[in-house]
């Protein structure tokens, strides 16, 4: 559902400037600008008084988008302290996964330690459902909230809110703020940096509470008990064992890394921190580096044209995928379920508000 949903939005904004710009001198309505930091608040404005307006150019995408948000409505509450089994703490409030490409050894009594097999999915893995509960989680509030935001409805503000509630705030049935045992191999360790990977998307659960702020559902201790929440989950990320390791990745693991530090130190108020990955981030990242680009805007540092000194920048490598993208070339490298062009229309739509520039459209 999560890349569903980021297709919709992508829509939505998309068809809003296109409408905003080709027809309307309006501005965006009066409401405060919502905190968000990955989403564009003006064209979250904007899109939502189209959307109010009744723009015939909306409506397809509105429809559809209101239909995932109905569903939701009967979905969760989410919580990774019904899986079978139970990490190395004892604990099941802690978040646990398997490597996914690692199976028993033959040629050992036990089966340990486990080796990999390049290519082959170990159904074992499927006995952990933290990550399914994690993924649902954050799809169905990035859904709710998108609603609540487009309309205004109080109910799905109110569902968003008791799911959030159900997975950081209730001590019941919250996750523990860390991923110690996040990809962990038997028999060679408890968890791998690797696995903050898997927390990527809650980027977007900070930007739906941004979108949930000015409902009655979400409270001022509610903002509270989130925003503790957040903040332990970043000091484990920048000082724990894990956290360290996936920091120095140099791959798209260490980029969501920078994603995740930057939107958390955002949602935090912790501008300073932000700032200083971000430029950090000109030298390490630069070939995937599009959603740090769009946080860097938040708090003036410029990626989107920076050029590093042997001439790689974000742009070019939007240029070599552009063909791919629009249909004209194939992808040309081994990549496991290979590229999808439609997946890389967000990426696009990014780089046409950044740049001004109708090619990426």
């Amino acid at each position: 559902m999560r890349n569903q949903l980021t297709t919709v939005l992508t829509v939505l904004l998309v068809a809003a400037a296109v409408v905003f710009t080709k027809s309307y001198g309006q501005k965006a309505d009066g409401g405060p600008m919502p905190r968000v930091f990955l989403l564009d608040a003006k064209q979250m404005q904007l899109t939502r008084q189209r959307i109010r307006d009744g723009d015939k150019n909306l409506i397809a995408a509105w429809a559809r988008l209101e239909r995932e948000a109905r569903k939701a409505l009967a979905e969760g509450p989410f919580s990774i302290v019904n899986k079978a089994v139970t990490p190395p703490s004892g604990d099941k409030h802690d978040y646990m996964t398997q490597a996914p490409y690692f199976w028993p050894d033959p040629k050992s009594p036990k089966g340990l330690p486990y080796i990999r097999r390049d290519g082959e999915r170990n159904p074992e893995i499927n006995k952990i459902t933290d990550h399914r509960s994690l993924d649902q989680l954050e799809s169905s509030v990035e859904t709710l909230a998108l609603a609540y935001y487009f309309k205004g409805d109080e109910a799905y503000a109110a569902k968003a809110v008791r799911l959030l509630r159900a997975f950081f705030l209730d001590p019941a049935t919250r996750m523990n703020p860390n991923l110690e045992y996040a990809q962990f191999i038997p028999g060679v360790n408890t968890g791998r940096g690797i696995g903050l990977i898997e927390t990527r998307g809650l980027t977007q659960v900070v930007d739906a509470i941004g979108l949930l702020a000015g409902s009655k559902a979400l409270t001022e201790a509610d903002q509270r008990g989130l925003q503790d929440w957040f903040g332990k989950f970043l000091q484990w990320m920048q000082e724990s064992k894990n956290g360290r390791e996936e920091a120095a990745a140099k791959n798209n693991h260490g980029t969501y890394y920078d994603v995740q530090v930057v939107s958390y130190a955002l949602f935090l108020g912790k501008k300073d921190l932000a700032v200083r990955v971000l430029q950090e981030a000109r030298q390490k990242r630069i070939a995937t580096q599009m959603l740090l680009a769009t946080l860097g805007e938040r708090v003036g540092v410029d990626l989107w044209n920076y050029q590093t000194s042997d001439g790689r920048s974000i742009r070019k490598a939007l240029d070599f995928l552009t063909p791919v993208a629009l249909g004209e070339r194939k992808w040309q490298y081994q990549e496991l379920g290979g590229v999808k062009p439609e997946s890389l229309f967000p990426l696009m739509r990014r780089a046409t508000n950044a740049y001004r520039d109708k090619q990426y459209q």
